[in-house]
Parts: C-alpha cells; sequence; structure tokens
C-alpha cells in the first residue's frame, strides 16, 4: 500500500465516521473531505472541482427540477386524487401509495416523490384517525424501491451508469436497470403491503393532530364554459371530500344562498363558499378547474405577473384592513392581491369573504403577484407567517408538463438525446411555460446533495487512479476465493448494503461501483453484474433513518425511533438480496 493510497483510506474513514456521527451535516463533511485530500496531494489541484461538472451532478440537479415542475403543473395530482381514498384499511392504503409511489419514483426522483406523496399520506392518517407511523414507513421504503427500476429514479443508477461510461466506454440505458431493479421492487413492495408494515411498533401518541390553525372559509369562482355548469353543487360533494374540502354555501349575483346550496344548479359566475387548508384549497380548485376570482379580479391580478405566490398574514390591531372589508380598501385594484379565504378561530363568516369586515387576529390567505407578498403584507400592515411552501397548481398546464417530460425519457431511452440534454430542455421549456418560475428555479435544487456529489466524484476518482479499488477488490476477491460467482455477487452486496446503511448512498454508489468493476477483471467475467449488485444493494438502506434521505424525511412526521427501521427493514434487506441474486444471473450473465 502506497502513501497516496494510506492518505485516502485514512479520508474514506473519517468521512465515514463523521457521517455516522452526524455531528456535521455530509455535504461539508465530503467538502472538508475534498479540500484535505487536495492539501496533501491525494487529488490534483486541476482535477479538484472537476465533479460539480460532472454529467452525475447535473443530472441530479436537473431532475428536482423537473420533480417540482411536475408538481407545480398538476401531473401529480391527477395521479393521486382519484386513488387515495381514507376509508380503506390499512393494508389496502398502504399497497395503493406504496405502488403509486414506486411508479413516481421510477421517473422522478425518489426524495421528490415521497415529499410529493408523503402530506398525501399524513392527511389521510388524519382523516382515518390513526398514526402516520404505520404508513409513513411503507411508503417511504416504496419510493425507495421504485428508484432502483429506472436510470433517473435514484442517484446511484445515474452515478454507476456515468462510472461505467467512464471506464468502459458506454453508459447504462433508462432501463436497463428494470430487469434486476423490477424484480426487486415487484417483491419488496409485496412484503411491505403484506407483511412489513405489521412489524412496525404502534404508538397511540403519534396518531396525526390537526392543524393549528383553523380552516379558511373561502371562495372559488365558476368560469365560463366551465364543465360544472349545469352540476348541481350536491355533485361536487365527493371531489370535495376526496379534497378534504367542505362545502358550505354558493353565492351569485352577490348575494349568498340558503344552507349549503346542494340542489341548486351551478351557473357561470357562481362563487363556491368553502373550508379548507390552503393545499386543500389548490387541489380542490385544480382538479374541478375553478377561478381564484371573477375575470376582472384576476385579469388584474395576472396582467404582467411572472407568476403567483400564496401567503398567510395575521391581521394586527393597527392594521389598514382593520374593521374594512378587502373589496372597501380596493385590495384588488390597488396592490394586484385577491383575497382568497379568512380563519377566524371559533367565530362564523356568513358573508361574502371580500365582504367580510376583517378583525385583529384574523389570518388572511392571499393570493399575490410573485414576490409582492412583502410590500402587500406592509401595505397591509399585517404580519406575514412562516412560508409553508404554499404554491399555486398551473393546473392548465397539466399535460403539457406531462407530454414534455415524456416525450425527453423516450427521447433518452431510444438513446436518440443524450438524457442530461433532454431534461435541459425539459427545465427550459418549464421556465418558459412559467410551470416553474424564474425566481424558483434554484430553489428546487437541493444543493447539499450537488455539493456532496461534486465532492466525492474527485476522491472515488482518486481511489481508483491510485489503485485504492483494485486492492479491496482484489481483497475481497482473496476472501471470497473459491466461492461460486453468485456467493461473490452476494458478499458484495451485502458489504454495500451495510455501508449504504449508515453512509449516503450516492457516497456508496461512488466507493463501490469501482471496486465492482476490479472484482470483475480480477475475475475475467463481465462487470456488468457486479455493477447491478452495486446498484441495487446501494439503494437498499433500510435498517437506520441515516441511510437514505428518505428514512430522514419520515423520522419526525412518523413518530419513529432509531431503532424502528431494521424491524421491517432487516427482512427486507434479505429479501432484496434474496431476489436480486438470480435475477442478476439470468438477465446480466458472467
Amino acid at each position: 500500500m502506497n502513501s497516496e493510497q494510506i492518505i485516502l483510506f485514512t479520508i474514506f474513514g473519517a468521512v465515514f465516521a463523521l457521517l455516522l456521527w452526524g455531528r456535521w451535516r455530509y455535504d461539508i463533511v465530503a467538502f472538508g473531505a475534498l479540500m484535505t485530500a487536495v492539501v496533501l496531494g491525494a487529488v490534483d489541484v486541476e482535477h479538484a472541482f472537476e465533479g460539480f461538472g460532472h454529467e452525475a451532478t447535473l443530472i441530479v440537479a436537473l431532475v428536482l427540477i423537473v420533480s417540482a415542475g411536475l408538481v407545480r403543473s398538476g401531473a401529480v395530482y391527477l395521479i393521486t386524487r382519484t386513488l387515495v381514498d381514507s376509508t380503506r384499511s390499512l393494508g389496502s392504503h398502504i399497497a395503493i401509495m406504496g405502488g403509486i409511489g414506486g411508479v413516481l419514483s421510477a421517473f422522478m426522483n425518489n426524495v421528490a416523490a415521497l415529499a410529493l406523496l408523503m402530506p398525501v399520506d399524513i392527511q389521510t392518517a388524519r382523516k382515518a384517525g390513526r398514526a402516520p407511523g404505520l404508513s409513513l414507513m411503507p411508503l417511504s421504503f416504496a419510493t425507495i424501491l421504485g428508484g432502483m427500476v429506472t436510470l433517473i429514479g435514484t442517484p446511484p443508477n445515474i452515478i454507476i451508469a456515468t462510472i461505467r461510461q467512464d471506464s468502459l466506454g458506454e453508459s447504462f440505458s433508462m432501463f436497463d436497470f428494470a430487469p434486476v431493479g423490477g424484480v426487486a421492487a415487484l417483491a419488496g413492495l409485496a412484503f411491505v403491503a403484506l407483511v412489513g408494515w405489521r412489524l412496525i411498533p404502534a404508538r397511540e401518541d403519534a396518531v396525526v393532530r390537526g392543524s393549528d390553525l383553523a380552516p379558511y372559509v373561502a371562495e372559488l369562482t365558476v368560469p365560463e364554459g366551465s364543465k360544472q355548469i349545469g352540476r348541481r353543487v350536491g355533485e361536487l360533494h365527493e371531489t370535495a371530500e376526496k379534497a378534504d374540502v367542505a362545502i358550505i354555501g354558493l353565492i351569485r349575483n352577490g348575494k349568498r344562498l340558503y344552507g349549503n346550496a346542494r340542489n341548486n344548479v351551478i351557473q357561470a359566475g357562481d362563487a363556491l363558499v368553502l373550508e379548507a387548508s390552503p393545499e386543500a384549497l389548490d387541489e380542490f380548485r385544480s382538479t374541478l378547474s375553478l377561478a381564484f376570482s371573477d375575470d376582472r379580479r384576476e385579469e388584474l391580478l395576472t396582467a404582467d405577473s411572472e407568476g403567483l405566490d400564496v401567503i398567510e398574514m395575521v391581521v394586527k390591531p393597527e392594521s389598514r384592513l382593520n374593521g374594512k372589508t378587502a373589496q372597501g380598501i380596493g385590495l384588488s385594484w390597488r396592490q394586484r392581491a385577491v383575497l382568497m379565504g379568512i380563519s377566524r378561530q371559533g367565530r362564523r363568516i356568513t358573508s361574502q369573504v371580500r365582504k367580510t369586515v376583517v378583525q385583529p387576529g384574523d389570518i388572511l390567505l392571499l393570493l399575490v403577484q410573485k414576490d409582492t407578498g412583502s410590500d402587500v403584507a406592509e401595505w397591509l400592515g399585517c404580519l406575514t407567517l412562516a412560508d409553508r411552501g404554499l404554491a399555486v397548481t398551473q393546473d392548465t398546464k397539466t399535460w403539457a408538463a406531462i407530454g414534455m417530460f415524456a416525450g425527453a425519457v423516450l427521447l433518452a431511452s431510444l438513446g436518440v438525446m443524450d438524457l442530461a440534454i433532454a431534461l435541459g430542455l425539459v427545465v427550459i421549456a418549464y421556465v418558459l411555460m412559467r410551470v416553474v418560475p424564474l425566481q424558483e428555479l434554484y430553489d428546487h435544487v437541493e444543493w447539499p446533495v450537488v455539493v456532496l456529489l461534486g465532492s466525492m466524484i474527485p476522491l472515488g476518482q482518486a481511489l481508483e487512479t491510485s489503485g485504492g479499488t483494485t486492492l479491496i477488490a482484489e481483497s475481497l476477491i482473496w476472501l471470497t476465493d473459491g466461492w461460486p460467482a453468485w456467493a461473490i455477487l452476494t458478499a458484495l452486496m451485502v458489504v454495500t448494503m451495510t455501508l449504504s446503511d449508515v453512509l449516503n448512498n450516492t457516497a456508496t454508489a461512488i466507493v463501490a461501483a469501482p471496486i465492482g468493476i476490479q472484482m470483475a477483471r480480477g475475475l475475467d467475467v463481465s462487470p456488468d453484474p457486479f455493477l447491478m449488485a452495486v446498484a441495487v444493494a446501494a439503494s437498499s438502506a433500510f435498517l437506520t433513518p441515516i441511510g437514505h434521505k428518505n428514512n430522514t424525511l419520515i423520522l419526525g412526521p412518523g413518530g419513529y425511533r432509531f431503532g424502528d427501521y431494521w424491524r421491517m427493514g432487516l427482512p427486507l434487506e434479505i429479501l432484496v438480496v434474496a431476489v436480486s441474486i438470480p435475477a442478476i444471473l439470468v438477465f446480466w450473465p458472467l
């Protein structure tokens, strides 16, 4: 072992130890390791920052932006709103949500897929009166499993494909991972839905409680040409219930009709009076293609606008609105803002929202032009609440967004266009269509992951060029000397899985993929089975909350403890190994 290898092995050991310790964030640890390697001469200065321009780093960033565009366009609502029902049994709910999560995470970043579905799952748990921890862990594991199926489903697959490109001259294509990853995902999803969720400890104190904020009383307008014209209000209740919205009245010609108007036939210009959270209100509006306000106010709102923001603010005693109405102070034409709803704890609102006299302590839900929220709040003399990430779904662009993304995936799959270029064109199209506002473009990039990849790629390349990966591969080959091929692949998977449970899966893939290639060369066999074994194993981080970001995301909302994960995760990892090895030997023979 030479001095360069000793330095790199020491640095990697320190990185692993620091990530296990968890005191410092993984991107700081990785960047610090890169700088240390440069100072000690293990990484050349001219190659130190090549990882930040690496295709894998760019694709991960682009996938996150595209994922955000699919959310903002309403594409995800289109999939989930017809399939989620709080009255289903827990097993059925987990099977359906797991299936949706698995499919979504195959075609978008699996962290983003979980981020989309987690609020839906928590809301369903709230409706059903059960602890979210009973379904969040299965959902997390399902999105991790689904990411194994395609090139873009999870960062390790992207990394392994680019390492294959660098080492063997040809990358894996979009669906090369599907035969093995699909078998592992299907077996894993079946286990999670039928058996796994029963192994999660139930805690009665983990039942979801409602928000501290009361629901908003809000209005949505039926525009000209709407498909809802001619229907009775009562016919919308099923859709409203699925979105967790209560229809409490109807306004026509400025007057509120008696009761909840179930039997009234809807006309153009009618306003539905609703009680809902901001997220539920947006889902209901997107589902039925309703308008925020009447044509005149909506035109004022959208004219010369780069997009729309939804903000929440509390009315202070000295507010300009105190004792007045939004219509009376000319909120729409003075500030290009629409009052969507009012939350008033314990008090009923009986008039039109914009004609309701506002009182101190009311919480207002406003729709404003992009980046004008602070100015509107200052003009009103209100206090804005913490940003909850509320967004306006661009429901008129749903199919265009889906079509462009599907086209990019198809072109990349057929080899007509490089994946990074195809995704880059989708991002540009989303920005030009204002599906993703330009001001928010970089907000959707998970910069710590970019820094992690940009830092670890040069370290992994240095380990390979220094002969470090060859040394590890030779050691594994020596330890498995005389073993059959399936046993060697199993050993590689177990070692990689163990690393992935305690490290970030991207870092594991960067380290393990070159080792797999070296093992294959030492055995004089094809490296592809070994790369597939690494791909599946690097993504199979089910034992701890730190191995995969999805497991970390559910830790708090699910009310889990560190030791809860292995109960379902250990048998799942054993199952993944058991089904993946035969699949690899069949689809990627040695």
